[in-house]
């Protein structure tokens, strides 16, 4: 179930104050498209569950993977991707600083994800309008979330490990599992957009 707390724009240092009325409703994995058909571009909701983190990297392979007519290392059908390369673990907490990568660069990689039943991605910054319109055509939604509140973010997450392509270090795939990720919709799966 989703709630919508409020469409606004949102400075980092109001997101890092930002907290949730454990009573209500959240976003919660694994996706289901009927999940996604009411979010607006601009609304804010809380995620969590069972996430993929991957940048550029991981993208080149699974893109290489596809075109071979491979399997896919890990399964894309209903899961949300987060452009994100973690910072090492320090001593004591559950994950380092994990802050969005800028999406536009994984643009390239993504309409083939959204054929095999990819749901959403989280990032920074805006996308290529060919982007958008695969968004529409799959029913599938752009999250982002501010750069520079990384280390906010890693107190988000409850479980981080590398999944597949270890050997690539912080560009590997990895297995998050978030508790009340706050992110804003930026692009809708009727072609809303926040930046516009």
């Amino acid at each position: 179930m989703i709630i919508i707390l409020r469409r606004i724009n949102i400075s980092q240092d109001r997101m890092m104050k930002m907290t949730i009325d454990k009573e209500q409703p959240i976003l919660k994995t694994p996706l289901k498209k009927s999940d996604l058909k009411d979010l607006k571009a601009g609304d804010l909701i809380y995620l969590s569950g069972d996430i993929l983190g991957a940048r550029d990297m991981a993208h080149k392979r699974l893109i290489g993977e596809l075109q071979k007519g491979n399997k896919l290392p890990v399964d894309i059908k209903d899961n949300i991707i987060f452009y994100v390369g973690p910072s090492p673990t320090p001593p004591g907490k559950t994950s380092g600083s994990i802050g969005p990568t800028t999406s536009s660069r994984m643009d390239a990689f993504t309409g083939p994800l959204l054929q095999e039943g990819l749901l959403a991605t989280i990032g920074k910054g805006e996308r290529t309008e060919e982007l958008k319109n695969s968004l529409v055509k799959h029913g599938a939604v752009y999250f982002i979330t501010p750069g520079g509140v990384a280390a906010y973010l890693a107190d988000r997450v409850e479980n981080i490990k590398k999944i597949a392509y270890k050997e690539l270090g912080p560009e590997a795939i990895f297995s998050i599992r978030v508790r009340d990720l706050p992110l804003f919709v930026a692009y809708d799966a009727r072609g809303g957009d926040i930046f516009r």
